[in-house]
């Protein structure tokens, strides 16, 4: 008797537990509030459409070597990707240069304008996908 009773009290608490853990994921999230949370922090951070493509997209990059042994420093880039996928629009940073890139559309393989600043120059380059090109320098 004294078995059973327990048994059926333990039943009652599993499925009480197993509810409010159910209730805690079906829940809708809501954003915290800005003044107790000022700040997001991630390693990146990315945009998607409702297909669940990814639109836009704020990444760190590490430090590298690429495989001809050209150092690469750590950078910050932020891209803007069509909704087929190419990158059309990218910022980047980082300590030795700086730059922004904008490619036409998708399509397309010699449009481009790219503006990039390092320690002692800066140049602006323009590109026609007829193949006219045009470096601006100070």
């Amino acid at each position: 008797m004294i078995g059973s009773r327990l048994l059926v009290t333990l039943i009652v608490v599993n499925v009480g537990m197993l509810l409010l853990s159910v209730m805690n994921l079906a829940r809708p999230a809501f954003a915290e509030d800005p003044v107790t949370v000022p700040v997001l922090r991630a390693r990146s951070l990315q945009i998607v459409d409702e297909q669940g493509r990814v639109r836009a997209s704020l990444s760190v990059i590490p430090a590298s070597t690429s495989a001809s042994g050209v150092p690469t420093a750590e950078t910050v880039l932020l891209r803007l990707i069509t909704e087929r996928g190419r990158p059309s629009v990218k910022v980047g940073a980082s300590e030795e240069t700086s730059g922004l890139s904008i490619v036409g559309p998708t399509g397309t393989k010699d449009s481009y304008s790219i503006l990039q600043a390092d320690a002692t120059s800066s140049s602006l380059k323009l590109r026609a996908e007829d193949g006219r090109e045009r470096l601006i320098l100070p």
